[in-house]
């Protein structure tokens, strides 16, 4: 009764499509209503959740108007037109925005991945601030886009660069499939638990290539180790929105790219960041729609133990590091960063927890947890 209750639905749907769409988009759209599995977006601007197609939204998402390869839809005041030749290169899918309050058009400064041209797509607008980009005859999964026009990230970008902004990212299936931000203090044990994850999911996670300007240092491999890469090119690189995150070490840039998270998923694999809260804020910032985790100590008298256990550094670098674990201990719990805490008070119990949270267990993936009193072994940040 339910699968006929839904087929019914989707059979209205196209005959409502078939006064919007030509008969040869909706053969295109017709298979894609089917796809019952939800899409997360993969970067820029946490969206949440975006079921596939909901019913819900096709008469009024479908107000797309399409014009042969091209479509276009109304946000606010302005009209955005999707398709045709990119202004950078006729490789990638171009955008351009009608002022209806200037009559003026205008070529946006396009961050994030563009999708390469296709031979046609379709669209549907999502809650009137960014469009679900269906591209034909692409791969499960390139297939989906979202063109972000009016999100709260867009309008800070707009002032920042003082234009009109959009932003790409490509949809994912599954919520298990979302890249992992793992941060803490230097000596909580953040290192060990990730090799603990690598050691026993080998085929499941894979490490972002992180980029940087400095010199190779003795066996180190381009690609491998680091991408190496001339200054003025990951310059450009960052002020074009091609970077999570980056920072300047000892004169140097260290950065995160998009394209490194995405070639860890393009592999098969869940995306690990190993990066400080600063780095965590601007991928926050960036929108990727990831798990952010921190690993706290159970207290700082641990922590300087476990430092000192160590052995690798002087007296001078342990009180550094421990003027340092107190600054990111305070911003990772109230900074609003990081959507789960975990302590370290045991190893194998924070990496239990960690699994928990991250749906290794044969549960599903955890997005809530156990208040403040719990062990503080895990929390829900507020």
């Amino acid at each position: 009764m339910i699968f006929f209750f839904q087929m019914r639905l989707v059979y209205i749907c196209v005959l409502d499509l078939r006064n919007m769409f030509s008969f040869d988009l909706i053969i295109f759209i017709f298979p894609c209503v089917l796809i019952r599995r939800i899409l997360y977006w993969r970067h820029w601007f946490s969206m949440g959740e975006a079921p596939a197609f909901c019913f819900d939204n096709l008469q009024n998402g479908f107000g797309l108007k399409p014009k042969g390869l091209e479509t276009s839809a109304d946000v606010g005041d302005k009209t955005f037109v999707i398709g045709g030749a990119d202004n950078d290169s006729t490789s990638y899918i171009g955008v351009k925005i009608y002022d209806k309050s200037t009559g003026k058009w205008v070529i946006p400064t396009v961050l994030g991945t563009k999708p390469k041209a296709c031979k046609g797509h379709s669209a549907i607008l999502l809650n009137e601030d960014r469009i679900m980009i269906i591209i034909r005859g692409s791969t499960p999964d390139d297939c989906i886009w979202f063109l972000e026009a009016d999100t709260k990230y867009v309008k800070e970008q707009r002032k920042f660069w003082g234009t009109e902004v959009v932003a790409w990212s490509r949809g994912v299936r599954g919520d298990a499939e979302k890249p992992v931000v793992i941060s803490g203090p230097s000596g909580v044990g953040k290192g060990t638990l990730i090799n603990m994850l690598m050691k026993e999911f080998p085929s499941m996670f894979g490490f972002s290539v992180s980029h940087t300007t400095r010199a190779p240092r003795g066996n180190e491999k381009n690609g491998v180790h680091y991408h190496f890469t001339d200054r003025s090119v990951m310059e450009k690189d960052i002020k074009d929105g091609k970077f999570l995150e980056f920072a300047s070490v000892h004169g140097n840039l260290y950065g995160t790219s998009i394209e490194a998270v995405e070639a860890v998923a393009d592999s098969g694999k869940r995306c690990i960041l190993d990066i400080d809260v600063q780095g965590a804020r601007s991928v926050r910032a960036s929108s990727l729609d990831a798990i952010f985790i921190f690993i706290c100590p159970p207290t700082m008298r641990e922590l300087e133990e476990r430092l000192r256990a160590r052995g690798t550094e002087t007296e001078e670098q342990i009180l550094k590091r421990l003027r340092n674990a107190e600054a990111e201990i305070e911003q990772g719990k109230s900074s609003g960063i990081f959507g789960h805490i975990l302590y370290n008070d045991n190893l194998e119990e924070c990496y239990e927890n960690l699994k928990e949270l991250l749906g290794l267990n044969g549960s599903a993936p955890t997005n809530r947890w156990g208040t403040r009193s719990d062990k503080r072994t895990k929390c829900l940040c507020p």
